[in-house]
Protein backbone atom coordinates (compact mmCIF):
# COMPACT_ATOMS: atom_id res chain seq x y z
CA UNK A 1 0.00 0.00 0.00
CA UNK A 2 2.77 2.43 0.89
CA UNK A 3 6.49 2.61 1.30
CA UNK A 4 7.97 1.51 4.61
CA UNK A 5 9.76 4.20 6.65
CA UNK A 6 13.47 4.36 5.88
CA UNK A 7 14.36 4.03 9.58
CA UNK A 8 12.43 0.75 9.72
CA UNK A 9 14.19 -0.60 6.64
CA UNK A 10 17.58 0.49 7.94
CA UNK A 11 16.96 -1.23 11.29
CA UNK A 12 15.92 -4.40 9.45
CA UNK A 13 19.16 -4.31 7.43
CA UNK A 14 21.46 -3.40 10.33
CA UNK A 15 19.99 -5.84 12.86
CA UNK A 16 18.54 -8.78 10.91
CA UNK A 17 18.61 -11.28 13.79
CA UNK A 18 16.81 -8.88 16.15
CA UNK A 19 14.30 -8.01 13.44
CA UNK A 20 13.61 -11.67 12.66
CA UNK A 21 13.07 -12.42 16.36
CA UNK A 22 10.74 -9.42 16.65
CA UNK A 23 8.74 -10.58 13.62
CA UNK A 24 8.55 -14.13 14.99
CA UNK A 25 7.31 -12.86 18.37
CA UNK A 26 4.59 -10.80 16.69
CA UNK A 27 3.53 -13.78 14.57
CA UNK A 28 3.41 -16.09 17.60
CA UNK A 29 1.34 -13.58 19.60
CA UNK A 30 -1.13 -13.26 16.73
CA UNK A 31 -1.52 -17.02 16.38
CA UNK A 32 -1.92 -17.66 20.12
CA UNK A 33 -5.66 -17.19 20.30
CA UNK A 34 -8.96 -17.16 18.47
CA UNK A 35 -8.93 -13.60 17.06
CA UNK A 36 -8.82 -13.11 13.32
CA UNK A 37 -6.64 -10.74 11.31
CA UNK A 38 -9.29 -8.01 11.17
CA UNK A 39 -9.79 -7.98 14.92
CA UNK A 40 -6.07 -8.15 15.67
CA UNK A 41 -5.41 -5.21 13.34
CA UNK A 42 -8.04 -3.08 15.12
CA UNK A 43 -6.75 -4.01 18.57
CA UNK A 44 -3.18 -3.12 17.60
CA UNK A 45 -4.46 0.20 16.25
CA UNK A 46 -6.19 0.86 19.58
CA UNK A 47 -3.00 0.04 21.49
CA UNK A 48 -0.97 2.41 19.29
CA UNK A 49 -3.57 5.13 19.79
CA UNK A 50 -3.53 4.65 23.56
CA UNK A 51 0.26 4.89 23.56
CA UNK A 52 0.04 8.11 21.49
CA UNK A 53 2.53 6.78 18.94
CA UNK A 54 1.87 8.60 15.67
CA UNK A 55 4.04 6.33 13.54
CA UNK A 56 2.44 3.22 14.99
CA UNK A 57 -1.05 4.66 14.43
CA UNK A 58 -0.11 5.27 10.80
CA UNK A 59 1.30 1.75 10.45
CA UNK A 60 -1.61 0.02 12.14
CA UNK A 61 -4.13 2.02 10.13
CA UNK A 62 -2.49 0.71 6.96
CA UNK A 63 -2.46 -2.81 8.38
CA UNK A 64 -6.12 -2.55 9.39
CA UNK A 65 -7.02 -1.61 5.83
CA UNK A 66 -4.89 -4.46 4.46
CA UNK A 67 -6.69 -6.86 6.82
CA UNK A 68 -10.02 -5.84 5.28
CA UNK A 69 -11.33 -3.31 7.77
CA UNK A 70 -13.34 -0.40 6.40
CA UNK A 71 -12.49 3.24 7.07
CA UNK A 72 -15.65 3.44 9.21
CA UNK A 73 -14.50 0.52 11.38
CA UNK A 74 -11.07 2.08 11.79
CA UNK A 75 -12.48 5.46 12.73
CA UNK A 76 -14.86 3.85 15.25
CA UNK A 77 -11.88 2.36 17.09
CA UNK A 78 -10.46 5.84 17.50
CA UNK A 79 -13.77 7.47 18.45
CA UNK A 80 -14.29 4.78 21.11
CA UNK A 81 -11.12 6.00 22.81
CA UNK A 82 -12.65 9.38 23.69
CA UNK A 83 -13.81 8.36 27.17
CA UNK A 84 -10.52 6.65 28.05
CA UNK A 85 -7.92 8.87 26.38
CA UNK A 86 -9.82 12.17 26.39
CA UNK A 87 -11.09 14.33 23.57
CA UNK A 88 -7.77 15.98 22.60
CA UNK A 89 -5.96 12.63 22.34
CA UNK A 90 -8.81 11.10 20.39
CA UNK A 91 -8.75 14.04 17.98
CA UNK A 92 -4.98 13.73 17.49
CA UNK A 93 -5.33 10.01 16.80
CA UNK A 94 -8.21 10.64 14.43
CA UNK A 95 -6.11 13.11 12.46
CA UNK A 96 -3.31 10.51 12.16
CA UNK A 97 -5.77 7.88 10.98
CA UNK A 98 -7.36 10.30 8.51
CA UNK A 99 -3.94 11.06 6.97
CA UNK A 100 -3.53 7.40 6.05
CA UNK A 101 -7.13 6.90 4.98
CA UNK A 102 -6.91 9.93 2.67
CA UNK A 103 -3.72 8.56 1.07
CA UNK A 104 -5.35 5.14 0.63
CA UNK A 105 -8.38 6.76 -0.99
CA UNK A 106 -6.16 8.70 -3.40
CA UNK A 107 -4.38 5.48 -4.42
CA UNK A 108 -7.59 3.57 -5.12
Amino acid sequence: MSKLPSRFIRFQQEHPAVFEAYEALGKAAGEDGPLGKKEIALIKLAIAAGAKMEGAVHSHTRRALEAGNSPAEIRQVIVLSVTTLGFPSMMANLSWVDEILAKAEEQS
